[in-house]
């Protein structure tokens, strides 16, 4: 059978050296889901990326259904029948769900009418169970309903070839059984699947074969039936890798972070956090479970005094720390790491000016200089102690995979020695053994007597860390208690708003 999609020998180099792909080929078959696993840097995304005519390649041949192509931007993906959709999605918020379809069918097809566009999607809609309400404005919609819409927008422009990047990252356990359902009624339509996932569970699940990438090769690829999750893991990160963290017991003492009946806004003036009430003890970590967007984030923030609390109190200790600034509340020892990288990290800043970002009180002279010396200092502890892969101290930290990035991010508040941590997606995007590197990390700071506030979509990170969980939906808690009362269906009820009492 000939090959739906065949990338011969695929090499990347950027302008400034770097090596993304080192002569990667990959064969995907009619009819089939194929998963693409690889570490942080491996090249997957690069991979899909020149797939989709995104991104040139150095050198190397891309056959589409039998026929060589040379794409010279996504809209000849698109003419190719090759689709993609982001993590982030590419919706007009403000649009209804109609207006989104037609602005993506148009733009291929000048000719194509509201009602013919509005008709094929219907009919699309019962064939593939893909059920959205068009009319709907996209910002009223649940996440998951969104995601819905993306992939019938690539659909409807006749994509033979979808190609989905971390899909899940977004969805409830329930939403995520309904997209696996969607994708194998897609295969069964002929459709072929690219599903890229850091989420070994999720690619055993919904795939038919397997393709891992390593530095930029690949090692390998296998029938889904026939290898393991320890063995994918392996592959990936080139050794044994354990998948279950034990989780120490805890023993519980003062309480060292509290938040009582607080609500925050918004970035568009809207309550985002809605009376929420928790307290994290020494040696404990409490995780919170939800659906991103459901409030986690302005929580996150408001307890590391970025965004203002509007009703209610924190304190750190016995300290009233709601009107305090970020800087007084790392002073009495609260750490913060935040969702995003992008936010927590100055790409263009090297390792050491990085490390220092979150404590520069501590290498600032007498005379409010910084003590360049005793920085490094610090930056070699944070690189050797938490093993992060760097050429040196003064590589910018854009040039690190988005493991080691995360790793910088938690090392450096850890030197600190701080009391209490809040820590957002700590794992979100990481490869199989950065991501155990992490939860090993956070599991033996709480026997070091640390209090750890813990967010996370990952449910299986929430149950293997946490001692207890509180569960949020739309800005309110909608349940809290030992990690042991909660299970993964009970999780997944909660994060859609069900009490299931």
């Amino acid at each position: 059978m000939q090959p739906a999609i065949m990338m011969k020998n695929i090499k990347k180099v950027y302008p400034d050296g770097v090596i993304a792909l080192r002569g990667v080929s990959l064969e995907v078959m009619p009819g089939e889901i194929h998963g693409l696993l690889g570490e942080n840097g491996a090249g997957k995304t690069t991979l899909m990326r020149i797939l989709y005519g995104e991104i040139k390649p150095s050198s190397g041949e891309i056959w589409v259904f039998g026929r060589k192509v040379s794409f010279r931007g996504p809209w000849d993906a698109i003419k190719a029948g090759i689709g993609m959709v982001y993590q982030k999605f590419a919706l007009v918020q403000s649009f209804t769900v109609m207006d989104n379809i037609m602005l993506s069918v148009s733009s291929i097809n000048r000719k194509a009418t509201y009602s013919d566009v509005a008709n094929s999607a219907k009919r699309l809609m019962k064939k593939t169970g893909l059920e959205v309400p068009l009319d709907a404005v996209v910002e009223d919609l649940p996440v998951g309903i969104q995601q819905r819409v993306e992939i019938l927008k690539t659909l409807l422009r006749n994509a033979k070839v979808l190609i989905l990047d971390e899909p899940t990252s977004v969805l409830t356990p329930v939403e995520a059984e309904e997209l696996f359902k969607t994708l194998k009624s897609l295969r069964e339509m002929g459709i072929v699947v690219i599903f890229i996932t850091h989420k070994l569970k999720e690619v055993m699940e919904v795939t038919d074969r397997i393709t891992v990438l390593r530095k930029g090769r690949v090692v390998g690829t296998v029938k889904t039936s026939e290898t393991t999750p320890a063995e994918l893991a392996k592959m990936m990160v080139g050794r044994e890798v354990f998948l279950k963290i034990e989780r120490p017991p805890a023993i519980a003492g003062n309480t060292v972070l509290k938040v009582k009946d607080v609500w925050v806004k918004d970035d568009r003036g809207l309550d985002a956090v809605r009376g929420v009430t928790l307290e994290v003890r020494e040696g404990e970590i409490l995780g919170i479970a939800g659906v991103q967007g459901n409030g986690q984030t302005e929580l996150a923030e408001a307890v590391a005094g970025l965004r203002p609390v509007a009703k209610g109190k924190i304190y750190v200790g016995d300290i009233d720390v709601t009107d305090k600034p970020t800087s007084f509340r790392y002073r009495i020892g609260l750490a913060y790491v935040p969702d995003s990288r992008s936010v927590g990290l100055v790409m263009d800043m090297n390792i050491t000016e990085n490390v220092i970002l979150t404590n520069l009180l501590s290498v600032l002279s007498r005379y409010r200089k910084i003590r360049w010396g005793y920085a490094r200092e610090v930056a070699h502890r944070v690189v050797k102690g938490f093993d992060v892969i760097t050429p040196s101290l003064s590589a910018p930290i854009k040039y690190l995979s988005g493991g080691n990035q995360q790793k910088v991010m938690v090392g450096r508040e850890i030197v600190r020695e701080p009391k209490a941590f809040v820590v957002a997606e700590p794992t979100h995007g990481l490869d199989v053994g950065a991501t155990e590197f992490i939860r090993k990390t956070l599991a033996s700071l709480k026997t070091k007597g640390k209090a750890i506030m813990l967010i996370s979509t990952d449910l299986d990170e929430i149950l293997q860390l946490s001692d207890r969980i509180a569960v949020m939906y739309e800005g309110k808690v909608m349940a809290v208690g030992p990690a042991s009362e909660f299970t993964l269906e009970r999780l997944g009820l909660l994060m859609g708003g069900v009490s299931g009492e």
